[in-house]
């Protein structure tokens, strides 16, 4: 099996990237009798890591070519790529297609994505979708007929979870981008404080602030009347994120397009209370373990953080149901789903 690895190569790996390393790993632990060849582009070749598991070797690829020159009976492309590789098997994984969606992008950027979106569905011979909401776009915006969509949800990371007490504490976890809604978390926000409500919360906002749209939501920020009580962290370490995962108890997640929403996973695991859109494949991965909001309103937002700031009771309600929603997802069983896939072509 070749398994494009590219994107498990970095020094602070989100989404996609905690994908790629999860799914590269739990693969070749539960088939320790098959051989992967994890295919790097060169320019992230130096920088990967050593294969540490005895079925996997490591090579470089390009978009026409493999170095060695073997051919693996299938290649899988984790993030919806395909190169024109003449291998007779071919299976590629799509995360998300908001680029297309909305104002979410420079014009530039989403010309390209859209291009390398299209010619990755036509050369796949099955689409593995991390959502139905992700598979429906596929299927929409690409013209993909549904028998060739394999929905698999993404698994969990289960951070270790530092001995801290709870604090009121309102975080957020993810770039700062328009897609994230930020500004409007930040509006909802200062709109307690003004109401009297949450006046002794923080928010916090773990994520590096450079995304599409961040300059406005930083300003916002800047002149915020709760600036004082805001905070902006950066990119995290595991170590780091864990810690607040610890400490913080409502999690707030509004964001206008997710393809999966991994983190509110990771709150839930971690025993936080949620807050996270209706729309797109939220409500598919929270089900019934979150406050559900229209994200497009600020009362909307402002009237679910203040429930939960108010209310010792909803929140340990909202904990226990997150617990057991988190427990239903796991590494192991997209492995395993992946694998049934390969089935299909081999």
């Amino acid at each position: 099996m070749g398994i494009d690895a590219t994107y498990s190569v970095g020094k602070h790996p989100t989404g996609v990237g905690i994908y790629s390393l999860e799914i590269l790993r739990s693969l070749a632990e539960s088939h320790p009798d098959q051989r992967f060849r994890h295919l790097y582009r060169p320019h992230t070749w130096r920088r990967a890591a050593p294969a540490i598991l005895p079925n996997v070797r490591r090579a470089i690829f390009g978009d026409r070519w493999l170095l060695p020159p073997t051919q693996p009976s299938l290649f899988h492309g984790l993030n919806q790529r395909m190169p024109a590789l003449r291998i007779r098997r071919k299976v590629c994984t799509f995360h998300d297609l908001f680029v297309m969606t909305g104002d979410y992008s420079s014009p530039e950027f989403r010309r390209r994505f859209t291009q390398q979106a299209r010619e990755a569905a036509e050369r796949s011979d099955l689409i593995i979708a991390v959502s139905r909401s992700t598979a429906s776009q596929v299927e929409s915006l690409l013209h993909i007929e549904p028998s060739r969509i394999h929905v698999i949800h993404h698994g969990i990371r289960h951070l270790p979870l530092p001995g801290f007490a709870r604090e009121n504490i309102i975080l957020n976890v993810g770039a700062i981008q328009h897609r994230k809604n930020i500004t409007r978390l930040v509006r909802a926000f200062e709109r307690l404080g003004r109401e009297g409500t949450c006046v002794d919360w923080r928010l916090i906002l773990a994520g590096a602030a450079d995304g599409y749209g961040a300059a406005e939501a930083l300003a916002t920020i800047a002149q915020s009347p709760a600036r004082d009580r805001i905070q902006v962290t950066g990119y995290l370490s595991t170590t780091a994120l864990s810690e607040l995962y610890a400490r913080a108890s409502v999690f707030a997640f509004p964001s206008l397009d997710e393809g999966f929403g991994m983190p509110v996973l990771e709150a839930m695991a971690s025993g936080l209370a949620v807050v996270a859109s209706d729309r797109s494949a939220l409500p598919e991965v929270c089900g019934d373990a979150a406050l559900l909001v229209n994200p497009e309103s600020d009362d909307a937002v402002a009237e679910a953080l203040r429930q939960l700031t108010d209310s010792q009771d909803l929140r340990e309600k909202m904990v226990a149901l997150g617990r057991k929603r988190a427990e239903l997802f796991s590494w192991e069983k997209a492995a395993s789903a992946t694998w049934e896939v390969y089935q299909r072509l081999l």
